[in-house]
């Protein structure tokens, strides 16, 4: 069974429609970017893996469990699947520590210790055990996304969702991010990116979806997407994005 199974998914807004009948699969350990021009749909699909954004038509399973299913109990599912946002959502009142700690505490139940040793490993595997002790307002903008990922995978996460984790960054802290989500890659954590940084894709992805207006136009292994993309559309996006 694949770890995320995405079938016929339709999304949309008023008489908008962003998402059309999106169909694809994720085996467990796989890594695949989600790429396209903006408005595409790439975020609001990889956000109704994880329920937060509903969807109207299709069904989505993750790990066996049903998102869409009005019995599945949604919190866990979330705490399930590790999720990277484009900007932090750090708490800045609570130190790097407690923001480590608090979704541990809350919804897993693990007493402050437990969430603690667990926390401060994640922290030392993104290289920033010595700022423990610090806000978020002191970290730069590429520490703060570090210590997103460390308090995503300090939730024991059986997949990971990248919303564009490095789109807010400036260019020289892109790389402090990127390596370690290859390092993550490189450990078989199931991934899906949505990203722009075609190198990082061309280094760890299985596959590349490409979107555009709201339909997955290509569903190809990263040698076939760089190599021969199908779509015209696919073609001209990456004569844009990699000549440049």
């Amino acid at each position: 069974m694949p770890m995320i199974e995405i079938r016929d998914v339709s999304k949309w807004y008023g008489s908008f429609q962003v998402l059309k009948d999106c169909t694809t699969n994720v085996e467990k350990g796989e890594v695949i970017v989600v790429c396209g021009p903006s408005g595409s749909g790439k975020s609001t699909l990889i956000k109704t893996v994880n329920a937060l954004e509903p969807f109207q038509k299709g069904n989505i399973v993750v790990d066996g469990i049903v998102v869409n299913d009005p019995k599945t109990d949604l919190p866990k599912l979330r705490a399930r699947v590790g999720m990277v946002f484009q900007h932090f959502e750090l708490f800045p009142h609570l130190s790097v520590t407690e923001n480590l700690t608090l979704a541990q505490i809350k919804v897993l139940n693990r007493t402050p210790d437990e969430a603690r040793v667990r926390g401060l490993k994640y922290l030392d595997r993104v290289g920033l055990m010595e700022q423990k002790d610090k806000y978020p307002g002191q970290l730069s903008g590429g520490q703060q996304q570090r210590v997103a990922i460390a308090r995503a995978l300090s939730m024991d996460p059986i997949c990971m969702l990248f919303d564009e984790p490095t789109s807010a960054l400036d260019p020289e802290m892109i790389n402090e991010v990127l390596d370690v989500m290859v390092l993550l890659a490189k450990e078989g954590m199931t991934m899906m990116v949505v990203t722009h940084e075609m190198g990082f894709a061309r280094k760890v992805a299985h596959r590349v979806i490409f979107m555009d207006e709201g339909q997955i136009v290509e569903d190809a292994t990263k040698d076939d997407f760089f190599g021969k993309p199908r779509s015209e559309r696919a073609q001209q996006f990456l004569a844009k994005i990699l000549h440049h």
